[in-house]
């Protein structure tokens, strides 16, 4: 069973601190999102069936990077 953790992702003037969950919002199986401890992100990203993540969902800005700093997270856990 997927367990939620806690996520750190690199922004533009500092590291952001949240949770990252999996989701069955997206009809996916392998769906996570990430909620930024004050509020201030969100990023839903999804795995192909290749492998491949890609964001389906989120806040803007929106750094590229996020999408895989993520997935290698989620990989690690």
């Amino acid at each position: 069973m997927k367990q939620p953790f806690s996520a750190t992702l690199t922004g533009s003037d500092s590291q952001i601190e949240g949770i990252a969950k999996p989701s069955n919002s997206y009809g996916s199986k392998n769906a996570w999102q990430f909620d930024s401890i004050d509020d201030s992100l969100h990023l839903v990203i999804v795995e192909d069936e290749k492998g491949y993540w890609h964001r389906i969902a989120g806040t803007e800005p929106y750094f590229s990077g996020w999408t895989d700093e993520l997935a290698e997270q989620i990989k690690k856990q």
